[in-house]
């Protein structure tokens, strides 16, 4: 096993910052010189805490956004082996080890996340965005399937977002062509929710964040799940997944609440339970 020394750890929080407060988790990358282009080590501290969210009865929310002027820049291949010294299945290890495990991680969260868009989301980082459950971003944000530029192949879900979110010709017009996204476009395509200006991004992402946190919590893990789901299935499959999760939520503490709460005329209190 391999130790971590506490100068590693140390650097390492400072790379990926991280707060819990009223109820929502508040992951931030500050690597505001590299346009947060995410490392390997940042990589693996975001799927950590967003398994530890999952986890923790007392993180109700999570909110995914950024220090400086780049959201997410994609990701960093500063120290990948060089085209010579790769051997076939390397590659696709590195994807589906790395990048496909990072957008999972969102899509699989039992807690909403946020995307709080603040500048240049790029690549990996467009697909960490579009994986959230909700997109805010500044006006000044911008979205760039950058692979093409490259000669690459878009992964980290890309394809499978993409076409999910706009269909498969406007997702085509994005990774073909590589041209930047403006923040309105988005919002007018539906990739974002809302565009605010930029000293209004963490007031508002806050705001949805704490409306969420004080919200029944597993009925919201459940309409994520069959949400996602319903996008791969058929009407019967959806169906009954519907019907089951609505079985699974009535035994919790929330439904019991909710329909106490509107049989008396009152507002509900929600503990995530």
């Amino acid at each position: 096993m391999t130790s971590t020394s506490p100068d590693s750890v140390n650097s390492l929080d400072s790379l990926v910052l991280h707060t819990t407060d009223n109820g929502v988790s508040w992951i931030t990358l500050n690597r505001p010189e590299a346009m947060n282009a995410v490392t390997w080590d940042q990589r693996e501290r975001v799927i950590q805490l967003l398994a530890e969210a999952s986890a923790d009865p007392a993180v109700r929310a999570v909110v995914i956004t950024a220090t400086g002027k780049g959201f997410c820049a994609g990701a960093d291949l500063r120290g990948a082996p060089a085209a010579a010294e790769r051997v076939p299945g390397d590659v696709a290890r590195t994807i589906k080890l790395g990048a496909q495990r990072l957008i999972a991680a969102v899509l699989d969260c039992e807690k909403p996340v946020i995307a709080a868009v603040n500048g240049t989301a790029a690549g990996i980082g467009a697909h960490l965005a579009f994986a959230c459950d909700l997109v805010i971003a500044a006006e000044q944000a911008k979205f760039i399937e950058v692979f093409v530029r490259r000669g690459l192949v878009p992964d980290g879900g890309g394809a499978y977002l993409l076409p999910r979110l706009v269909g498969p010709q406007r997702a085509k017009e994005l990774m073909f062509f590589g041209d930047s996204l403006l923040a309105m476009d988005a919002e007018r395509l539906g990739l974002v929710n809302r565009v605010v200006p930029a000293d209004e991004l963490e007031k508002t992402a806050r705001a949805w964040a704490e409306r969420l946190a004080t919200g029944p919590t597993r009925a919201i893990a459940m309409t994520k799940q069959l949400v996602n789901a319903a996008l791969d299935s058929d009407r019967a499959t959806a169906f009954a997944a519907e019907a089951a999760a609505q079985e699974i939520n009535m035994t919790t503490a929330d439904a019991n609440e909710g329909v106490a709460s509107f049989v008396e005329r009152r507002s509900p209190s929600y503990e995530g339970r």
